[in-house]
């Protein structure tokens, strides 16, 4: 079959689900993966011939699009910040707005760093598929990077995507509601405690989706991805944000920032939160769908 015969197909398979757009991306990662045909192969010789083993590949995977399986999933991979990661449903496909996260990171420790080869000791919260923490160790060279997450089966994929990504990190499995009791704590000794505090860095992007906000989610997303990554119970949304703020006035050294993706609705509620002990210089940022999702607070 030719190449143009089998996107033409996947388009009248799929365009009234996805959209012509996606559909088309779909078939270029498709390509490349599969095949290793680039795109702009494709474009040029649009009546390549496959053989039917690979036909039939393409067809099973059509059958999981129609059924709205994420392509990420489907691939077994995706890329984030530049970077490889594998990724299954035990994990959160990493998002362009959780992007805009690790940008503000690495840009305002730079901004703000008198010394960019003093040690920074990171702490990413809930950390799925390690995305945030790997693309932060990549680009923050001289930073210790500690990853926590309750999840021992994402804990095992983020394992692989550090080694993958050639970079040392410290994954601990531990619960963020109950982070003052975790084992983790038994590397305090391998941090310096010159200062007061033990990181310069905390981030999280923890589960923030009301179970009332579950009809706006696409079923992609709904049937496929990890709930106990994605919601929190409609009477206590902030759960999570209220035990990791806590935890970073205690152990964020002076001056050490805390970070978070939030949900967009709560973007005041999550403000206050952070004014509420006290950190300063707290910014609230919109993302690239002008939607309220990234908060930072300063310890003083």
């Amino acid at each position: 079959m030719k190449l143009i015969e089998l996107k033409h197909i996947f388009h009248q398979e799929l365009d009234d689900i996805y959209g012509k757009d996606e559909v088309q991306s779909f078939f270029f990662l498709l390509t490349e993966h599969y095949l290793d045909i680039s795109r702009v192969k494709l474009a040029l010789e649009p009546n390549t011939t496959i053989m039917k083993s690979e036909v039939d590949t393409f067809f099973k995977v059509l059958e999981r699009l129609k059924n709205q399986q994420p392509i990420q999933y489907i691939l077994g991979e995706t890329e984030f910040y530049g970077l490889q990661f594998k990724v299954n449903n035990n994990v959160l496909i990493p998002r362009p707005e959780t992007e805009e996260l690790v940008d503000w990171i690495i840009k305002s420790h730079v901004e703000q760093s008198r010394n960019i080869d003093e040690e920074i000791n990171i702490l990413d919260i809930g950390t799925g598929s390690g995305c945030i923490a790997i693309s932060l160790a990549k680009h923050l060279t001289n930073g210790n990077v500690y990853a926590l997450d309750v999840s021992e089966s994402a804990l095992k994929i983020a394992k692989e995507n550090a080694e993958h990504n050639n970079v040392d990190i410290r994954f601990i499995r531990g619960n963020a509601l109950n982070l003052v009791n975790e084992i983790f704590f038994s590397f305090e000794k391998d941090i310096s405690q010159k200062q007061n505090g033990l990181f310069d860095i905390i981030v999280s992007n923890p589960p923030y989706v009301r179970e009332l906000e579950k009809q706006e989610i696409k079923p992609n997303v709904l049937d496929n991805e990890p709930h106990l990554a994605l919601f929190v119970e409609d009477d206590n949304p902030l759960i999570f944000y209220k035990a990791i703020t806590n935890f970073a006035v205690d152990k964020l050294k002076p001056n050490g920032s805390l970070y978070f993706e939030i949900n967009q609705y709560l973007g005041r509620e999550t403000e206050q939160l952070l004014k509420d002990v006290n950190l300063k210089n707290v910014e609230l940022r919109k993302d690239i769908f002008g939607n309220d999702r990234m908060l930072k607070g300063t310890k003083k």
